[in-house]
């Protein structure tokens, strides 16, 4: 299907701003709903991406992370000697309900601050049922975002707690936000959330407990890099080979913007440790190796059910329901028909 005129990414990227964010909106919903209109798009767009530099934000909900993003994209938004104004768009993943299917995007009312920037684009979506607090589409609405000249891309999680890992393989850089109170001292040592994290935050940090949950994080960050040091950096490893990032444990009250520009910093710090060090290049290969291959496992599925004669699907499940074969049985059975 050829793309119409509103979809054309020269006219989504340099025509007047308002009709720019209508037809970007419209683009990113064809892309969302994974409709031909939407692929074609993507194929268009795909050199025109790998310049945005994406920052996954993830932990436990409640922990404030629509407010840490809401206020870092306020910073960016604001020049300063060392980082210059930048356009930023906003991806906020929500749950979807097991059972309406339904989602609430409510992300955005938490950033009210952001309303009226023309240099600022949320985009709120369900995760329709995908695990890992990412949506099957994320991926794609973020390499449209890119394409469209934003400079940094924020990627809110749905907030599930210990599954969240797939952002780390989107993201360049990933913030791990805890909030002391919520027993996260206990949950957030647990092996898969921690070891994604770039930087460590501890939100809400004006609450009761803050110091249990910062000596916890700071006890693992000990066991996975004996020798850390008060900087994140280290100018070379004991082989004399590239820096080392050490993730940052960093205290925040998102709402009341004490420790935001620390924050900030830390990101831009990680920033220049990845184009230094090389790691950008091997992220970026990791992430679209990654998108590839479930790409290909996603279309190789579609063919294979659309090969298989009819009725053959349910009658191995009816089987498999009745117990009369196994999963494995099954499995053999309908390649076998296909």
């Amino acid at each position: 299907m050829a793309l119409s005129l509103e979809f054309n990414p020269h006219t989504v990227m340099t025509c007047d701003p308002a009709f720019s964010r209508l037809a970007l909106s419209r683009l990113l919903t064809e892309v969302e709903n994974d409709s031909p209109m939407g692929h074609g798009a993507l194929s268009l767009l795909f050199p025109l991406t790998g310049k945005a530099h994406l920052v996954g934000v993830t932990g436990s909900p409640g922990a404030g992370k629509s407010s840490i993003v809401n206020k870092l994209a306020s910073l960016y938004r604001h020049p300063t000697d060392s980082c210059p104004c930048m356009k930023v768009a906003i991806v906020a993943v929500d749950p979807s309900s097991p059972f309406t299917g339904g989602a609430v995007l409510g992300d955005r009312v938490r950033m009210r601050d952001l309303c009226g920037d023309p240099g600022v684009f949320i985009r709120s979506m369900a995760s329709r049922g995908a695990l890992g607090g990412l949506a099957h589409a994320t991926s794609a609405m973020v390499q449209v975002l890119d394409a469209a000249g934003f400079d940094l891309i924020l990627i809110e999680t749905v907030g599930a707690g210990q599954a969240e890992v797939d952002v780390a393989r989107l993201a360049h850089t990933t913030l791990v936000v805890e909030a002391p109170g919520m027993g996260d001292d206990i949950q957030a040592i647990k092996a898969g959330i921690l070891e994604i994290a770039d930087i460590l935050v501890i939100n809400k940090a004006d609450r009761p407990g803050v110091d249990t949950t910062e000596r916890a994080l700071c006890a693992m960050l000990e066991m996975a890099h004996p020798s850390t040091q008060d900087d994140a950096f280290r100018n070379c490893n004991a082989e004399g080979g590239p820096a080392v990032w050490i993730p940052p444990v960093l205290r925040t009250i998102a709402i009341e913007n004490v420790g935001m520009v620390r924050l900030k910093q830390s990101i831009e710090d990680h920033r220049h440790y990845l184009l230094a060090s090389g790691e950008w290049a091997c992220r970026e290969n990791a992430r679209i190796r990654a998108e590839m291959e479930a790409l290909l496992r996603d279309t190789l599925m579609a063919r294979w059910r659309s090969g298989l004669p009819s009725g053959a699907y349910q009658s191995a499940m009816n089987a498999l329901l009745c117990r009369s074969i196994s999963p494995v049985e099954a499995v053999e059975r309908l390649i076998e028909q296909n």
